[in-house]
């Protein structure tokens, strides 16, 4: 009897899921057919052009400069913390008129960027600066300066990678600077 009362519980559950799937599903179709109505019209209606919009043309190529870096990333291999790094990445205009660096920005507070403030004429070189304080960093360290120029595409990165080993409590504590007497 018990067997009994168990299989009619297990068939009303049977039934019961069977029958709110449908129903999910049901429902589901009617929201997806909705759904797929909007999208129709909504592609149908022409979308108004806001006023404040501007129409971006590409670039004529006689009003910008281009960069051409001899290299864009530097490696400075494996030194210990506190030690300094200065690398120059050197660049020669190749585009049709004067490029102007309008800023530079570094990835931290241990980078800092010094530049050509000056328009570069197309066809003459300018630099990047970039000096990395390694004091209070350790392990794997990749830097970036971010450009901003009168360029296609108008920012360009630098980047700088290395390891940074962590200075021992034996080690000797780096000079101060001249001691006076």
């Amino acid at each position: 009897m018990y067997r009994n009362v168990y299989l009619a519980f297990a068939l009303m559950a049977v039934s019961l899921a069977a029958f709110s799937c449908n129903s999910k599903s049901t429902e589901e179709s009617e929201r997806i057919k909705a759904l797929e109505e909007k999208i129709s019209q909504l592609e149908q209606t022409s979308i108004a052009t806001p006023t404040s919009a501007q129409n971006v043309q590409p670039a004529d190529p006689s009003t910008v400069g281009a960069f051409d870096f001899q290299t864009m990333e530097y490696d400075f291999g494996t030194i210990p913390e506190g030690e300094v790094i200065e690398h120059v990445f050197s660049f020669k205009n190749s585009g049709q008129a004067p490029l102007v660096i309008s800023n530079i920005q570094a990835s931290c507070g241990c980078t800092s960027p010094d530049w050509t403030k000056t328009p570069i004429k197309p066809g003459d070189e300018g630099f990047v600066k970039v000096v990395f304080n390694s004091a209070g960093k350790t392990g794997v360290q990749s830097p970036t300066v971010t450009i901003q120029a009168n360029t296609t595409p108008n920012v360009t990165r630098l980047r700088l990678k290395g390891t940074v080993n962590q200075r021992t409590a034996s080690a000797e504590k780096p000079s101060l600077g001249p001691v006076k007497r």
